[in-house]
């Protein structure tokens, strides 16, 4: 397995910003994989997996860190009955694809998200009121002390949450889906494209939400908009104006930027609404301020 040193993460992330790894590996088996987590146990390093990038907010000066993107068979996906069987690093594009050409239905709303199998596990992510813990039977979990299949209960999911620990890296998934003519699925799909294009600035930089959406009636996109935050700007990053709930990276942005908007995201819906939003996105070597 190759570890490369210095790899920028604005080359690694959606938003386009980030400073230099301490150390890069793309694993491609089981076996590179633990090679790598007991390189970082070795080395004291911290280990973050990217995925496509599209949860991560990295630090401007670099993080000294593993950061690890899931490649070869760890990336690959297919059909065994009615279990869709994927990778880690597996996109859900591939999986949603490999679904379709077998009949298997019920994993559409991943069309929303860019991410992977195993980001998806880790954040329990969702779209269109459906999530991971509907369709995920069990993850297998590796980290520098071993490997353990985990069903939905013992990853303990929640909205936006897993139990998952730093360290441990979904390495293989399992989802159960129902038999569904894959025209039905063309067809289903390409609504929810078209409705994610409508709402959301899918051709922009982003990391996706900034903020979990809030107990209550009113989503954190809606709070913002009504606080007027649509458009507002902090060096190269800016709140989309087409969801509020988005950061864009409107031109040479930095993570420190987009940290800054987060910030006076966060006071002005407390001034407005009396409501502490928690941010969805994974921040790397960063704290957000209070």
């Amino acid at each position: 397995m190759r570890l490369e040193q210095g790899v920028s993460l604005s080359r690694l992330t959606t938003i386009g910003t980030g400073g230099p790894a301490r150390a890069f590996a793309q694993p491609e088996s089981l076996v590179e994989l633990d090679e790598a987590l007991r390189f970082a146990a070795a080395e004291g390093l911290d280990v973050v997996v990217v995925g496509l990038g599209s949860n991560v907010l990295a630090a401007d000066d670099g993080v000294d860190a593993l950061v690890l993107r899931l490649a070869g068979e760890l990336a690959t996906a297919g059909v065994s009955g009615k279990l869709l069987v994927a990778g880690g690093g597996a996109t859900n594009a591939v999986c949603l694809h490999r679904a379709r050409a077998a009949s298997l239905g019920g994993f559409e709303f991943a069309c929303a998200i860019p991410g992977t199998a195993g980001g998806g596990v880790r954040m329990n992510a969702g779209a269109f009121d459906r999530d991971w813990s509907d369709v995920l039977v069990r993850a297998l979990v590796v980290s520098s002390s071993g490997a353990d299949w985990l069903s939905p209960p013992e990853l303990e999911l929640s909205y936006r949450h897993s139990g998952l620990r730093p360290g441990q890296v979904v390495a293989r998934v399992e989802y159960q889906l129902q038999p569904r003519a894959p025209e039905e699925i063309k067809v289903l799909t390409a609504q929810l494209v078209e409705q994610r294009k409508t709402t959301q600035p899918t051709n922009k930089r982003t990391f996706g939400s900034v903020f979990k959406n809030p107990p209550g009636e009113l989503g954190a996109g809606a709070m913002l908009e009504r606080c007027g935050l649509k458009g507002h700007r902090l060096g190269g990053a800016m709140i989309s104006p087409k969801h509020a709930n988005f950061i864009e990276n409107a031109g040479d942005a930095t993570s420190a930027d987009c940290v800054g908007l987060m910030v006076e995201a966060r006071r002005r819906v407390r001034e407005q609404f009396g409501v502490e939003l928690e941010r969805e996105v994974v921040l790397v070597g960063l704290e957000l301020p209070t």
